[in-house]
């Protein structure tokens, strides 16, 4: 695949086209807007130690690619500190299409981290056990985002039934410029596995208000007759219902909302992690309809 305006038109977004291995020699891709912030990344790097550090783990050498990840190399430095405190073998690479990007990031290499030139080809030496792409996709179409989860999905190590391994863990979604309310989801090599919701729950107002941060693949299906739509809808009543839980403060008001949303929804992870201000719903449930 390799990247193609349609009509000659500047003025028109970038898309992608297939094209055989031999001749797609750039990277694959545009550029972003690169917009980052110190910190942005913490709620979905916290998830991913505690829900995928198990295997990072297990990897002979596990890699994580921090893909995208713009003008300045802020969340790959943190991803690198995050990720070793759950598995200490670590490696981390920051990919950036721009190169200019990548020269600016060189004086933040060190053991463990360094930063190449690229794009949705990933060009990193074996299978990543992690690829973690924020705010990489909402600038593209929505019809773009099956390929491009395709593709990386294709990148990542293989689950081995032996050990247990489940392979490695595609993360890609899309958070607010100073990391409060964040959307994401998870992909193994078989594809998507579930949606997770995080907010800082001293800024939400109602759980809805996560919709903006909606990933591509689901933030043009929030209308009637979609399964996220009715999600959101099932959790702002939720949300109601709890309304005396906020004497207790938001963290039990969330708590027992998600508790009532376990009657109806695939919520797939427990209360360790609604404390956290989040919760995790299988895939399956939200996934777009047509």
């Amino acid at each position: 695949m390799v990247v193609h305006r349609p009509d000659g038109d500047p003025s028109r977004p970038l898309t992608l086209v297939g094209m055989s291995t031999r001749v797609a020699s750039r990277p694959v891709g545009t550029v972003t807007r690169g917009t980052t912030n110190p910190n942005r990344l913490r709620r979905m790097d916290r998830w991913i130690a505690a829900v995928h550090g198990a295997e990072l783990r297990r990897a002979a050498e596990p890699l994580a690619v921090d893909l995208g990840y713009g003008a300045a190399p802020w969340t790959a430095v943190e991803l690198l500190r995050r990720l070793r405190a759950a598995a200490p073998r670590t490696r981390v690479v920051g990919v950036e299409i721009e190169p200019a990007r990548v020269a600016a990031a060189q004086p933040y290499a060190r053991e463990g981290l360094v930063f190449r030139h690229g794009g949705f080809e990933v060009p990193v030496p074996g299978r990543p056990s992690l690829i973690r792409a924020a705010n990489v996709l909402r600038q593209y179409e929505e019809g773009e985002v099956a390929a491009v989860w395709e593709r990386l999905c294709a990148r990542l190590a293989p689950a081995d039934q032996a050990s247990g391994s489940r392979g490695g863990l595609l993360v890609e979604g899309t958070c607010d410029e100073i990391g409060r309310r964040h959307v994401w989801v998870a992909l193994g090599p078989e594809g998507p596995r579930t949606v997770t919701f995080a907010t800082r729950l001293g800024s939400l107002d109602r759980p809805s208000d996560l919709a903006e941060r909606l990933p591509k693949a689901l933030i043009h299906r929030n209308v009637q007759g979609e399964p996220v739509h009715a999600f959101l809808r099932d959790f702002d009543r939720a949300w109601a219902a709890a309304a005396p839980y906020a004497a207790y403060g938001a963290r039990q008001r969330w708590i027992r909302t998600v508790r009532r949303l376990t009657a109806d929804w695939p919520v797939t992870d427990g209360p360790a992690r609604w404390r956290q201000g989040e919760v995790t719903v299988a895939w399956g449930a939200l996934a777009p309809r047509t």
